[in-house]
């Protein structure tokens, strides 16, 4: 009996989660609009009841599938960041390839399908009032995740915590032009020299870090 309802368990979480990698994939492809729960039905491949049954309402569907690629491109940034840092020391290099890295994190899907989500929030009370306690959670967990890349010595400084803000809300709007300008190379986007300059005046000009 115990394993009959794990196997139940284990197949009802295969399935949600086949649902929301279907949602993910729809948001980046279609946007928000044609994101709709037939489009989703039909790229998961499931039964509308089994849909239905996992999430009853569309946006409550496309607000767990974005948490659900955040969460997911949190653990895949924390640990391809941890290995392309890996032996470099804490010092000006190193916050300089955080930045590189880092701002490479806002051209990836799980950014695109927040975009859409905030844009159709503009004017969706509903779909706000799902999305805020969400998007609360997920800035706190991008700070935790960023805290243990940039190091303990950068954390420390008494600039950190303005210097994380600055850069987190200053590459999301850099990053939205780039949703129409295809053919721009974001590794050679001017911001990302003037983000090392001022990481470097807030955290190295008073000798502290």
């Amino acid at each position: 009996m115990v394993t009959e309802t794990r196997t139940r368990r284990d197949r009802a979480a295969g399935t949600r989660t086949l649902i929301l990698d279907a949602a993910v994939a729809c948001l980046v492809e279609l946007g928000y609009a044609g994101a709709s729960t037939l489009a989703i039905q039909a790229k998961a491949g499931v039964s509308r009841g089994r849909l239905l049954h996992h999430f009853p309402s569309r946006d409550e569907l496309l607000v767990a599938a974005s948490q659900h690629l955040a969460a997911r491109r949190l653990r895949q940034t924390e640990e391809r960041l941890a290995e392309q840092l890996a032996g470099e020391p804490e010092g000006p290099r190193r916050v300089e390839r955080c930045i590189e890295l880092l701002w490479m994190t806002f051209h990836e899907p799980a950014f695109w399908a927040a975009v859409e989500l905030w844009t159709a929030a503009r004017t969706n009370p509903a779909l706000a009032e799902a999305l805020r306690p969400q998007e609360r959670a997920l800035r706190d967990a991008i700070r935790r995740v960023g805290d243990r890349i940039w190091g303990p010595a950068v954390c420390a400084h008494p600039r950190y915590p303005e210097l994380r803000e600055l850069l987190f809300t200053s590459m999301r709007g850099a990053a939205l032009p780039y949703a129409f300008e295809k053919k721009r190379w974001p590794a050679r986007d001017p911001h990302v020299a003037l983000w090392k300059s001022l990481a470097r005046h807030l955290l190295f000009a008073d000798g502290q870090c």
